[in-house]
């Protein structure tokens, strides 16, 4: 016991005494100075520089405004590192943080996903956005700071990342490369929603979003967090939220003043109010150099970085300079080096941050911001996340042969071969017996990650999961490009449902774990998640006019899951999963139809038949033809 005391004592002193360098090297090589901005509107927003001692020669400035604020505070405190990497903070430049508008220590009013107003009239004193306040800044950086060579560059992950994107329509011209990092596309279909889904799992976040405050160093959100922790057994989040009831109870027992869920949970559509906040609708006339970076197993946020790289590339032919690297990393992991690159139970490679932040990241901006060496990086720079290697693409979605799998009869899952149409393969969903999103009871936490990659064994052996799988692959097997389901259903009992689709790779019976491996884990027949989404049935034709199945009536349901690269080793099966449950990380469809599913009553939740008829296809491939049913914005 002696012994491993002093083993934690070593490795806590260790990782200060590492900090501890970091910091002092920005101390001893960088000065910082705080600045109140002035925007066009006369706010003021609070903006901390770190500009390099040696000023012999001059620097890009590097960018990053964000909601989470830029401390420490004074000064005289200085951050533990700067910029997106250590190899660029070493390279030299000039870091830029800024509270972004209504947050910590800036003045204004906060608004989630604030609307794009095109135009960008710096005359104009009242149509602000994050791209007006993006140019304010820059233009006030490049004309005030000393030994800045009018060049900028633009970072962040998560939110950040969705002001990097913000910011590329009506564009500083100073602004000459973009990075969006695990950006926020649409906030309808990224975070708190999937493909019209409420993510329950995501109630921990509220109280950061949903609560103006003055100009504060202080956070706001702890004693929020306190009352959700009152409301039931944190160390288990099925039990906590079954335990919750309907969002009914959220709204008048948890969240009564939070503005941010009176938001979602009153706009329970994709009305104007969440269209007007897709910044992917507003991606024209990008003319810099953007690097779209993400994880395949990013549970936040995935469809961002993949659809903002598509409409910058559909929508600005001319620009040479797009670019998207998906790597195997949970939510902004490319951003820090543990040494093995772990999703949950599954081991990836080694220092492949390092890779990434080296080779791809750091050339990148150092050949658009200072001119050095074109890196020439791909279009599409790609992790195979079945074969654990990178993979070069001239375009994505790649150029690869459509693959559909249809469903046959006991369990089997046809490749390049249609289902017996005749046949029907049904389940009783119970929303009060909802099937658990993880393998292992777990705890509530901010956001969930883990089950991006988790054994889906715990749901195949459940009477309420459809499960259908090849025979043992005798070669390799690559999904490379868009996933589409195209679902034929009929119900029974009920008027509404939600639909999982997962795309699991299962491993051989005789699979040995790995070094890495948890000691709790058997890889032999462990059941890998791949890809998986969530369809809220009732937006099947518009997401924008929800509208109840007619029981007995075969609908077809037809939906996106993201995007995938993935082989399928020889020895491997490919299996696909079907259920209407998937808790807590989507809240409950009471399945019976309410206009509002946060106004539902515990009298609306309804167990019902869900057959899923022999006709139904799940298809991979280029270019699938998706075409989600999303209303035209009005002008």
């Amino acid at each position: 016991m002696k012994n491993y005391i002093l083993l934690v004592l070593f490795v806590i002193g260790s990782a200060f005494a590492k900090a501890q360098s970091t910091t002092n090297y920005v101390k001893e090589n960088y000065t910082k100075t705080v600045h109140k901005i002035e925007m066009r509107d006369g706010i003021k927003l609070y903006t901390v520089v770190y500009a390099p001692k040696d000023t012999s020669r001059d620097y890009p400035i590097m960018l990053q405004r964000t909601c989470y604020s830029v401390r420490p505070y004074g000064e005289d405190e200085y951050k533990r590192s700067l910029g997106p990497n250590k190899f660029m903070m070493e390279e030299g430049y000039i870091f830029v943080y800024q509270d972004v508008r209504g947050r910590w220590m800036s003045e204004g009013d906060f608004d989630n996903m604030r609307p794009h107003i095109a135009g960008n009239d710096v005359n104009n004193k009242k149509d602000i956005d994050e791209s007006s306040d993006t140019y304010d800044t820059i233009e006030w950086l490049i004309n005030n700071l000393p030994n800045n060579n009018k060049k900028v560059g633009q970072w962040g992950i998560s939110y950040p990342g969705f002001y990097t994107a913000a910011a590329l329509p009506e564009a500083h011209p100073a602004l000459v490369a973009s990075s969006p990092q695990a950006p926020i596309g649409d906030f309808f279909f990224d975070d708190f929603h999937h493909m019209g889904a409420t993510l329950q799992s995501y109630l921990m976040a509220y109280p950061v979003f949903g609560h103006q405050t003055e100009p504060t160093t202080e956070s706001w959100y702890n004693d929020k967090w306190d009352k959700m922790r009152a409301a039931g057994n944190m160390k288990d989040s099925y039990e906590f939220n079954m335990g919750i009831g309907s969002l009914k109870n959220v709204t008048e027992n948890i969240f009564p003043d939070n503005f941010f869920w009176k938001d979602v949970a009153t706009h329970p559509n994709y009305d104007e109010f969440w269209q007007k906040r897709a910044i992917i609708n507003h991606l024209q006339n990008v003319d810099h150099a953007v690097m779209t970076v993400g994880g395949w197993f990013d549970a936040e946020d995935l469809y961002g970085p993949l659809n903002i790289y598509k409409n910058v590339e559909r929508n600005n032919p001319k620009n040479k300079n797009n670019t998207i690297v998906m790597g195997p990393w949970s939510h902004g992991n490319w951003a820090r080096e543990r040494g093995k690159q772990m999703v949950n139970h599954i081991h990836f490679g080694d220092s492949l941050s390092t890779f990434y932040q080296k080779n791809i990241e750091t050339p990148f901006f150092e050949h658009h911001l200072k001119g050095k060496k074109n890196p020439e990086l791909p279009e599409a720079y790609m992790f195979d996340t079945g074969k654990k290697e990178w993979n070069e693409f001239t375009q994505w979605p790649p150029q690869e042969e459509e693959i559909v799998f249809g469903f046959g009869k006991n369990g089997e899952l046809l490749i390049n071969k249609a289902g017996d149409k005749n046949v029907q393969h049904s389940y009783i969903s119970d929303p009060m017996k909802p099937v658990p999103f993880r393998s292992e009871v777990t705890p509530v936490t901010f956001t969930p990650r883990a089950y991006m990659t988790d054994d889906q064994r715990h749901a195949s052996r459940r009477p309420d999961v459809l499960t259908f799988q090849t025979e043992i692959l005798d070669s390799d097997m690559r999904l490379a490009g868009e996933i589409q389901a195209n679902l034929e259903v009929i119900l029974k009992d009920i008027t509404d449902a939600d639909f999982i689709v997962k795309v699991i790779d299962v491993y051989p019976g005789d699979m040995k774990n790995g070094e890495h491996t948890p000691e709790h884990v058997t890889l032999a027949g462990y059941q890998q998640l791949v890809r998986a989404e969530t369809f809220r049935g009732r937006f099947r034709n518009d997401f924008s006019k929800p509208e109840p199945f007619k029981e007995g009536k075969r609908t077809q349901v037809n939906f996106p899951l993201q995007d995938v690269l993935h082989t399928f080793k020889k020895g491997h099966r490919i299996m696909i999963q079907i259920h209407s449950t998937w808790f807590p990380y989507i809240d409950r469809n009471p399945q019976k139809y309410v206009d509002n599913i946060f106004e539902a009553k515990e009298s609306d939740f309804t167990a019902g038949q869900v057959t899923i008829l022999g006709s139904s296809t799940v298809t991979v491939g280029e270019n699938n033809g998706i075409e989600m049913q999303l209303p035209k914005l009005k002008q």
